[in-house]
């Protein structure tokens, strides 16, 4: 075999080892990758139906309900509440009105079954796609109590 071959061989090679590393790394992000979602955007589908995606809001107060270390509670916008199961010890954070995120899949059943939960750290942090969450979910509800006609005539205004 020419030395020309010899090269041409060792070029595909690699071109072919390159590729095969490449859809490697991208299947293993793509494993990896998990979305955040509201409350609201559950409700109007917008989750995966299956696999992994996380949830945030504030955990609704009074809603928490210990039975031995499995934890139910309530996740809401201020717009949609979901409810949620966790089995394992939360975070000390974790409280009633405060900011939580929890990450796992949503049951058949509807209730979103958490794998971990995340509780804000400091008195002023919350995630910016929880923020965003929540003021859009805030938005769109005050819009819901305004009268049609004044919603009407300010959409005619734009």
């Amino acid at each position: 075999m020419k030395s020309r071959h010899k090269r041409i061989i060792f070029i595909i090679l690699g071109v072919v080892l390159l590729a095969i590393a490449a859809t490697l790394l991208l299947q293993s992000f793509r494993s990896n990758l998990v979305f955040f979602f509201s409350p609201t955007e559950v409700a109007n589908g917008e989750s995966p139906k299956q696999g992994n995606f996380r949830i945030g809001g504030l955990v609704e107060v009074g809603s928490v309900e210990r039975i031995g270390t499995q934890v139910k509670f309530r996740v809401t916008d201020t717009a949609e509440t979901m409810d949620v199961i966790y089995t394992g010890i939360l975070p000390d954070l974790f409280k009633e009105g405060k900011g939580v995120v929890a990450q796992g899949k949503q049951g058949g059943n509807g209730v979103f079954e958490a794998d971990q939960v995340l509780a804000k750290h400091d008195e002023n942090y919350m995630p910016p796609e929880a923020a965003a969450a929540l003021e859009k979910a805030q938005a769109n509800k005050s819009l819901d109590k305004q009268p049609m006609s004044y919603r009407t005539n300010k959409m005619g205004d734009m």
